[in-house]
């Protein structure tokens, strides 16, 4: 059974296969020598999980890490892939504790302060620790794309565009083929914002609580324009239709009656209002529905007003008529103007690049899951040039025929980046968009050589194709929310998020262990800032695969500020070979724990290599 979010992590540390002084008395950590009857040892169910999570199957993870877990209570790869099933399965708050675990056994490991970070992000109230794990994952582990690609994912759900596209071509310099690195940079491009943009995670709120106020502003504002907008048509209408003026501004004032009782209800759902003006800068866009529903409001309420006054003199009749216009209009050109706003924001045509090449790299287990985003989010980044050029035809047509016909021979030009871009992405999964494409291309012909032709009928067809790519546009969003599928729309952008936190570790064999714990001399090698040093230091092997060291107090203030070393010994029976281990060595207690990121043998020249 799960352990639930209010039960304690608690792995068995049991000690019985050690004696007083921590060295092995048989059971080996770091091998894979060791079987069990039910299904091998703990590293085989380890590569279980793993492949049971690059295959979509986090239960069947949960079980192959829990049994390599209760097989090994100190391998800290079984608590990171623990975590790793607990947080593909949504259960983000069990996730947490076994990611501690991993830590704590391995102190310098970069991938559990990567799967520890992951975790912290998706819990309110830990944002400030996750970006401490992940600055440590990136000081343990320059050389690795990982902890970059994780400081970009923090910065691109924050919004942080510029720091997120530096983290991502920094891992990108280290591993070209990165999938998730390459897709979020395109969404950085794109200047992405996650759907739930009105909440900052670093908040210590709970999503739900800001989504819920969300919704209240949301409803109220969408409630109250569409009540002020049908009250003002049909106060119109009756008062210019059917000469009952006095009646229709009656109607008119009780449906500003009506608005309070809305409002307040609406009002009593929002229990964060601290986070409420923050929210509004935030998502720009939900404070502008806001603002637009309180100025219709006010619009309406002054527009009745105005028409009450007898003998209003014939100047206020422009005030009057904007008045209505602002009650009536202000709903669609405010989703007008958020559309247009959409389709010009961000650089599609870069971005369009870093998704083809993302989708074009070779087929791996890594690759599968990266590839779909990356093909997903190409064809909404096509959807998005398309209405690019839409937007340029529509009034480029528009001012030629209003001015100067033969200017419309500049709208030939006007589709080569999105033919370009169409023909490099090869995506053919939507044939709406091919069609569109298609249409937007003769579009631009016909209106062409209707300008230089002076044809009729050629302006014709290319007004109509225009009207065309509109409405193969909307009904292409129609099947899309009827089906629940992603539209051609900017909100149908999806961030790549792989698995994070799921590599092996470097294991010591039984030969470096039996060197470390038995030699009588063992060297420290650090850097400070005069250069490289060296001290003598006691080493032994801890349960979990570290190096235990005692050295003097200079290399401790050295390793504070770089914690990269490499510890040296020599086989202590036969003399015949020695061990290397370069890792990360942090301070715990009167210890120096040291976490083996490279481990290197060779023998010593001498008679045994005689023939």
């Amino acid at each position: 059974m799960g352990t639930g979010p209010g039960d304690q992590y608690r792995p068995d540390h049991s000690d019985d296969h050690r004696d007083d002084h921590g060295k092995d008395n048989g059971k080996d950590h770091g091998d894979d020598k060791g079987d069990d009857s039910a299904g091998g040892s703990p590293r085989d169910r380890c590569r279980e999980a793993v492949t049971c999570l690059d295959a979509g199957r986090p239960e069947d993870a949960l079980t192959a890490a829990r049994g390599a877990a209760d097989l090994d209570p100190f391998s800290e790869w079984a608590h990171r892939l623990t975590s790793l099933a607990f947080e593909r399965l949504g259960r983000d708050a069990d996730a947490l504790p076994p990611a501690r675990e991993a830590v704590r056994l391995a102190l310098g490991s970069w991938s559990a302060r990567v799967r520890l970070a992951s975790v912290l992000r998706r819990l309110p109230g830990h944002w400030d620790e996750a970006l401490d794990e992940a600055a440590l994952a990136r000081r343990f582990a320059p050389e690795q794309p990982g902890p970059y690609v994780l400081d970009g994912d923090l910065a691109l759900l924050r919004a942080e565009h510029s720091r997120a596209a530096t983290a991502y071509r920094a891992a990108l310099d280290l591993d070209p083929g990165h999938p998730q690195a390459r897709v979020n940079l395109g969404l950085t491009l794109l200047r992405w914002d996650r759907p739930r943009a009105h909440h900052d995670p670093a908040w210590p709120v709970e999503p739900r609580e800001t989504g819920r106020a969300r919704r209240a502003l949301e409803v109220w504002s969408r409630q109250a324009r569409l009540l002020v907008a049908l009250a003002t048509l049909a106060v119109a209408v009756a008062a210019l239709g059917f000469d009952r003026g006095a009646e229709a501004r009656l109607g008119g004032f009780a449906v500003l009656v009506l608005l309070v009782p809305l409002t307040v209800g609406q009002a009593r759902r929002v229990r964060v209002w601290s986070y409420v003006p923050a929210m509004l800068g935030r998502d720009p866009w939900l404070g502008t529905a806001v603002v637009s529903a309180a100025v219709s409001v006010v619009a309406f309420a002054a527009w009745l007003g105005l028409a009450a006054v007898p003998g209003l003199p014939s100047s206020f009749d422009p005030v009057w008529a904007g008045l209505a216009a602002i009650a009536v209009l202000g709903w669609p050109m405010l989703a007008a103007l958020r559309a247009l706003a959409d389709t010009w924001r961000g650089r599609p045509l870069k971005a369009l690049a870093e998704f083809t090449r993302a989708a074009g790299e070779p087929a791996t287990v890594r690759n599968v899951a990266g590839e779909r985003t990356a093909r997903r989010n190409t064809g909404v980044a096509l959807w998005i040039v398309l209405g690019r050029t839409w937007s340029l035809l529509v009034p480029l047509v528009c001012g030629a025929l209003a001015v100067e016909p033969r200017a419309a021979v500049l709208a030939v030009a006007v589709p080569y980046p999105l033919v370009v871009s169409y023909r490099r992405a090869r995506y053919r999964e939507d044939r709406w968009l091919a069609t569109a494409t298609l249409l937007v291309v003769l579009a631009a012909a016909a209106c062409a050589a209707g300008g230089l032709l002076g044809s009729a009928w050629a302006w014709r067809a290319g007004l109509s194709a225009l009207g065309a790519v509109a409405a193969v546009f909307a009904l292409r969003a129609v099947r899309a929310w009827w089906r629940g599928a992603p539209g051609p729309w900017r909100a149908s952008l999806i961030m790549c998020d792989l698995p994070a936190g799921a590599e092996p570790p470097v294991a010591l064999t039984s030969e470096a262990r039996q060197a470390f714990a038995y030699a009588r001399n063992v060297v420290l090698s650090y850097g400070d800032s005069l250069g490289p040093r060296v001290v003598g230091a006691v080493a032994t092997v801890g349960p979990s695969g570290e190096l235990r060291l005692i050295a003097g107090s200079e290399a401790w203030e050295a390793i504070e500020a770089d914690p990269r070393v490499a510890v040296f010994a020599a086989d202590p029976l036969q003399r015949r070979f020695w061990v290397e281990v370069r890792g990360i060595a942090l301070a715990d207690a009167d210890l120096l724990r040291v976490t083996p990121k490279q481990v290197l043998m060779g023998e010593f020249p001498g008679r045994h290599q005689r023939r």
